[in-house]
């Protein structure tokens, strides 16, 4: 059986596109198989992986939005890794949306979600030989300044000013959370996971691309 690599994430992960020009796709606004980051990864990987797209928009860690159901990601991890195993790696590239003003909490409470996101994947019983749980904690790129006069600053909050500042802090409590919880861990910051310009939130195609060449390079020295 190949190595099962389940990618949990957002709409970075589901490969939303918010810049029509630079997408194959323009009028579905999203990245197609040629582009996205994890479709990417299958291809760096070869045929002895299995990548499995599990991304979702407006996805967290751990909060239920309350204008939209089954956002968190909590509540859909046990039939996710269940449905995908043996899972051989589970990738997460969460906590973007978390910053939400609507959610009101700080980088340390979003720290705390993604806590409890790891330690719950570990109790579940979906893992591949020797049963030992395998977990890459990805933080997302930071969020750009320009994001507070872009379309997404009502939908961020405050103009999008305090979603910034949180996810500023994103990384280096995700790095504290990995090494607390015995997990991997990648800043996509480090590796040219870069955004667009008309949102500051949306990887482009190039960030897709080279979010992809890391990891196809990282993930065969995890398992």
């Amino acid at each position: 059986m190949k190595k099962h690599i389940v990618c949990l994430g957002d709409s970075n992960t589901h490969g939303y596109c918010a810049d029509p020009r630079g997408c194959a796709d323009p009028e579905l606004f999203r990245f197609n198989e040629d582009e996205r980051w994890t479709k990417l990864l299958q291809k760096e990987l070869g045929d002895e992986y299995l990548v499995v797209e599990e991304g979702l928009s407006g996805r967290t860690t751990v909060f239920q939005d309350p204008l939209y159901e089954g956002l968190d990601a909590l509540s859909y991890l046990w039939p996710c890794l269940k449905s995908h195993e043996p899972v051989s790696l589970l990738a997460i590239m969460l906590g973007t949306n978390d910053c939400k003003e609507r959610f009101n909490v700080n980088a340390f409470a979003i720290g705390m979600g993604m806590r409890r996101l790891v330690r719950k994947a570990q109790t579940i019983d979906c893992w591949g030989p020797g049963g030992k749980p395998n977990i890459l904690i990805i933080a997302p790129p930071v969020i750009g300044d320009g994001i507070q006069t872009s379309p997404m600053a009502d939908e961020m909050g405050t103009m999008g000013m305090r979603c910034v500042e949180k996810s500023r802090k994103v990384p280096a409590r995700f790095r504290q959370i990995a090494e607390e919880t015995g997990s991997h861990f990648l800043d996509a910051n480090e590796c040219g996971a870069e955004f667009n310009t008309i949102d500051f939130m949306h990887l482009t195609r190039r960030g897709h691309a080279a979010l992809a060449g890391t990891l196809g390079r990282l993930i065969p020295t995890l398992l």
